[in-house]
């Protein structure tokens, strides 16, 4: 097996992206009903080759089941993913993470659903969010790189949500970006 790290220490300074609803509303595609399409508006922020992306939520009502009156962990994920999908998206379309500079709009598109695989998801739920409207945030807390049987680029990434009247959960997940774009498989040494 062949590890690596991923060069992010080179200083770029720091940008915000502002909410983009044309992009928000082709990465939320996928999710073809409205009641699913959570996420509202998000705003990325990139600093030294990594990026956050800080979002506002509404669940009206769940997609799957009757309303619980609180963010629960199924939701969490869907939240999760929206965010995490809209993260990716803006840092490819603005060249914005060194990481993920060899990525174009149409790798983006192309990988969205079937390349970008959760490899681990962690959550703690402290106190219960109110989840007709709060907030959510994701990082790109490190990059890595293994090309075992095929390259995969892993991320590490922070998650948190919370709501106005104190309600939080956080956890961690790990992305697995399955054959990237500029990585190729290269065969371990006998």
């Amino acid at each position: 097996m062949t590890t690596s790290p991923v060069k992010n220490s080179v200083s770029i300074g720091r940008a915000t992206f502002a909410n983009d609803p044309g992009l928000l509303s082709d990465v939320l595609r996928p999710y073809a009903r409205p009641r699913t399409q959570y996420l509202k508006s998000a705003t990325v922020t990139v600093a030294n080759g990594l990026a956050s992306a800080e979002g506002e939520f509404a669940i009206p009502y769940p997609c799957y089941i009757d309303d619980t009156g609180h963010l629960n962990s199924v939701e969490v994920n869907i939240c999760f993913n929206q965010l995490m999908y809209y993260l990716i998206a803006k840092c490819v379309q603005d060249r914005a993470v060194p990481a993920l500079a060899a990525w174009t709009m149409d790798d983006y598109w192309a990988k969205q659903l079937p390349d970008m695989l959760i490899a681990n998801f962690t959550s703690k739920f402290r106190r219960p969010i109110d989840s007709s409207s709060f907030h959510g945030e994701v990082s790109f807390a490190e990059f890595s790189e293994r090309n075992r049987s095929r390259p995969v680029q892993i991320i590490d990434m922070p998650w948190r949500f919370w709501d106005t009247q104190g309600g939080v959960a956080e956890g961690e997940v790990r992305m697995a970006l399955v054959n990237p774009p500029g990585m190729r498989f290269q065969a371990d040494a006998a």
